[in-house]
């Protein structure tokens, strides 16, 4: 057993990642939205969060908040709002197609 305090900021996001999908196999629910829950990983881990929510996704609807680029790349859709004149936001949207090898 470690104290949380001696665990870097990635470690312990990778520790509340691995709790909550550990909590979400107990108790699914249809759909989940998670909002920055990437952003102190490290690009090795960000790997490892994407294998883990992959396997998530596949039984239910899943939102991701997020400005990582190696997240994106799991997503069926895209949608992101911007501001092209001060007042007025516009929602863009992006539909992914998977590619077979």
């Amino acid at each position: 057993m470690t104290s949380l305090n001696l665990l870097s900021g990635g470690e312990r996001a990778m520790t509340a990642v691995a709790l909550i999908f550990a909590i979400l196999s107990v108790r699914p629910s249809p759909f989940y939205i998670f909002d920055e829950i990437d952003a102190a990983l490290d690009e090795a881990n960000v790997g490892r969060f994407g294998a883990a929510l992959a396997d998530v996704a596949r039984d239910a609807q899943t939102i991701i908040i997020t400005h990582n680029k190696a997240t994106m790349t799991l997503a069926d859709r895209i949608y992101g709002i911007t501001m092209g004149e001060p007042g007025s936001s516009s929602v863009l949207s992006l539909a992914l197609e998977k590619i077979g090898a």
